[in-house]
């Protein structure tokens, strides 16, 4: 089965949006020059998962992109999608996740949103959890994850500190029965 991974960042307080939507604070982190290693997960993928929500603020902030990746977009609303390679799905995750293995693409990047991953961990299909925790109390918002969710315990696999204050934790779930 391909790997799906959670690669996000979200406020300390646990939130990945404000209220509005609004990600107007993650820039202070961005203009630190450094990159979190994301260019090498980003090569390390094969294929983009996002929910609706996210796919519409992904495209308000530029060109697409994901260009050089095939992307699924879940959604239980039909809209035209324009961007190339990127496929509108009502599937279950499983089911995605199975194409996924079927087309031979052994990692894929869950980008969001919390409700897609509360789909995803019902399914025991998160592989990997990535999550670069910004040092900001926004106090409400979208949370990262939303309830009622599965208990899972999950294994540290690597934390490292940056110097802009930025946390960065790898988890891996300790009870996936998947192998």
């Amino acid at each position: 089965m391909s790997d799906v991974v959670l690669y996000i960042a979200c406020s300390l307080d646990g939130f990945i949006a404000t209220p509005e939507h609004g990600l107007d604070w993650l820039p202070p982190i961005e203009q630190s020059g450094e990159d979190y290693g994301y260019r090498a997960f980003y090569d390390a993928v094969d294929a983009v998962l996002m929910g609706s929500g996210t796919y519409q603020q992904v495209l308000r902030l530029g060109p697409w992109p994901y260009a050089d990746k095939p992307c699924w977009v879940f959604s239980r609303r039909q809209f035209t999608v324009e961007q190339p390679g990127v496929i509108l799905t009502a599937q279950q995750p499983a089911a995605v996740v199975e194409e996924l293995t079927r087309r031979g693409l052994k990692r894929a990047w869950l980008v969001g949103g919390g409700k897609l991953l509360t789909a995803f961990r019902e399914e025991q299909l998160v592989t990997e959890y990535i999550i670069s925790i910004i040092p900001i109390l926004l106090g409400a918002g979208i949370p990262l994850f939303p309830p009622p969710q599965p208990c899972e315990t999950l294994q540290l696999v690597e934390s490292r500190a940056y110097a802009s204050g930025l946390a960065q934790l790898h988890y891996r779930p300790v009870d996936n029965q998947r192998s």
